[in-house]
């Protein structure tokens, strides 16, 4: 094989590095479309093909993909998805419906469109105002979810247990007008019924399930994911139950190309998804995939992307877990010992510290709160998921916590 594959930005960490070693894999240049290449330090340290431009201007993405004359165009970004699937149609090439995206990354569209079809949902409104957000809680009943209508890796998600926290945190929410990108966000937010049973998330390819995720979940109010069990511990019926879910909700939401990742609680009265993302899931959860099962989500994006046909079938049947790396505190990471104690452990594959002595490290409750991980993998779920645990046990980090 041969030909450019573009990369129309990326994430910086996990499987934006990943998308570009699976189109080089196959054969294929990767060449990364960027704004600011400072983003992404792997691109230097693995020679990757940098172009940059404003990468929100589509006009300017569709000339510089075009003079590329690329086999495929794809993003790794949740931020960048739609636009990558807009101009790979543009030029005839394989793509997930661009405006159905944009209306999935729409979390008030995705709840009407989900709700209409049948698909359960919490129940939940929009708002614009802090007046409207208070007025749907009173209505819903506290305690409420918010959050808001684009975003990704749990930010700005937070449970509000009474009217006053409803208030204080639509405010913030409704004061931001870029997101930690930079790019322009809407000025509405969801305010919803919290949905109580443990969460799980369906990872699908082409609107088929491939396999079903447990989250581990960070203590309320916020929502971090702090680590992961693949394949999920579920009986026959919870998991047919949400295979069905899932894939009644990407069939009304129109995304039967590629790959998304699904969320879900499983309450008393079976599955309620709590979102679909039009995308690959995050959290290293491509790798727990390729670990377990031998299928790699990655390699299989990039396959499809550029006419091929993906292989979706497992190859082994094994288990993986991740745990994440938190600091104690908010502060300046002053150390991070242990790294060489959690590789040692049995059934580790992966140990990862992403943060450096110096750097700035938060407790806000998102995804970048994490600074490092541990990727196991064994013969059971109880095999994988005790070396996680004891591997994340050896670290030892030190935080020169924030000034009050």
């Amino acid at each position: 094989m041969s030909g450019v594959v573009v990369l129309l930005e990326s994430n910086t960490t996990g499987t934006g590095r990943l998308f570009a070693r699976a189109a080089a894999h196959l054969g294929y240049e990767p060449v990364l479309l960027c704004a600011d290449p400072d983003r992404y330090p792997y691109a230097a340290e693995d020679g990757l093909r940098v172009e940059v431009l404003d990468t929100t201007d589509e006009a300017a993405v569709l000339a510089a993909a075009r003079a590329l004359d690329p086999v495929g165009v794809t993003s790794s970004s949740e931020y960048f998805i739609a636009p990558a699937a807009a101009v790979a149609a543009a030029l005839g090439l394989p793509a997930a419906d661009a405006e159905a995206i944009r209306n999935c990354r729409d979390k008030g569209i995705q709840r009407r469109t989900l709700a209409a079809a049948g698909v359960p949902v919490p129940a939940f409104r929009a708002a614009e105002t802090v007046d409207d957000a208070v007025a749907a809680a009173v209505d819903l009943g506290v305690p409420v979810v918010l959050k808001p209508v684009s975003g990704s890796g749990s930010i700005g998600v937070r449970l509000c247990n009474d009217v006053g926290e409803v208030a204080a945190h639509a405010a913030t929410l409704l004061a931001q007008a870029v997101n930690e990108r930079g790019i322009p966000v809407p000025g509405r937010l969801l305010v919803e019924e919290l949905a109580v049973g443990p969460e799980y998330s369906a990872e699908a390819f082409d609107g088929q399930v491939v396999g079903i995720v447990r989250k581990h979940l960070s203590p309320p109010p916020a929502f971090l994911e702090v680590g992961h069990d693949f394949p999920a511990p579920l009986p026959d019926d919870d998991a047919a139950a949400v295979h069905a879910v899932t894939e009644a909700a990407l069939e009304a939401l129109g995304l039967c190309f590629g790959p998304t990742h699904v969320e879900l609680r499983l309450t008393t009265d079976g599955p309620v998804l709590i979102e679909v993302n039009p995308r690959l899931a995050g959290g290293n959860i491509p790798e727990l995939v390729r670990h377990a099962s031998g299928v790699d989500l990655v390699t299989e994006t990039v396959r499809l992307v550029t006419g091929g046909r993906p292989h979706l079938d497992p190859t082994r049947h094994r288990h993986s877990a991740i745990r994440f790396l938190l600091a104690p505190a908010a502060g300046t990471l002053e150390g991070v010992d242990g790294a060489d104690r959690a590789e040692a452990v049995d059934g580790v594959v992966d140990v990862r510290v992403t943060r450096g002595l110096g750097d700035s490290v938060t407790r806000a409750g998102d995804f970048r709160d994490r600074i490092g991980h541990v990727l196991t993998c064994g013969a059971t779920a109880e095999n994988a998921q005790a070396a996680a645990e004891a591997a994340l046990a050896c670290f030892d980090v030190r935080v020169k916590a924030e000034a009050d």
